[in-house]
């Protein structure tokens, strides 16, 4: 192969790469805790876009509760963007062997 066709293969991929990142970012996920009573919504560009919270874990006296309840539920979208991430990246790279976490 020449560096003329590796050239244009890379272009085509990263075009490829540009398109499903585009599409990614529409895309979203759910992350929850304590049952569901706390739920994130983020999107494939990480970003959150919604909040809610059941009002029956909401007491000021236990607001510490509440705060890892959010934390749990923002890291859980985030690890199921991240595998949806990689998901579509792995689909677009079609095993070139490129080293995970890349995208």
């Amino acid at each position: 192969m020449n560096i003329q066709q590796m050239m244009k293969q890379a272009q085509a991929l990263q075009a490829k790469m540009a398109t499903v990142q585009a599409e990614l970012k529409t895309r979203e996920m759910i992350g929850s805790s304590g049952g569901g009573k706390v739920k994130i919504t983020m999107n494939g560009a990480h970003e959150v876009l919604a909040v809610s919270i059941d009002p029956s874990v909401v007491n000021p006296e236990e607001a510490d509760l509440l705060e890892d309840l959010i934390h749990t539920a923002v890291n859980d979208a985030r690890t199921k963007v991240n595998k949806m991430i990689e998901e579509e990246m792995g689909r677009v790279t079609g095993g070139l062997g490129l080293p995970p976490g890349l995208f």
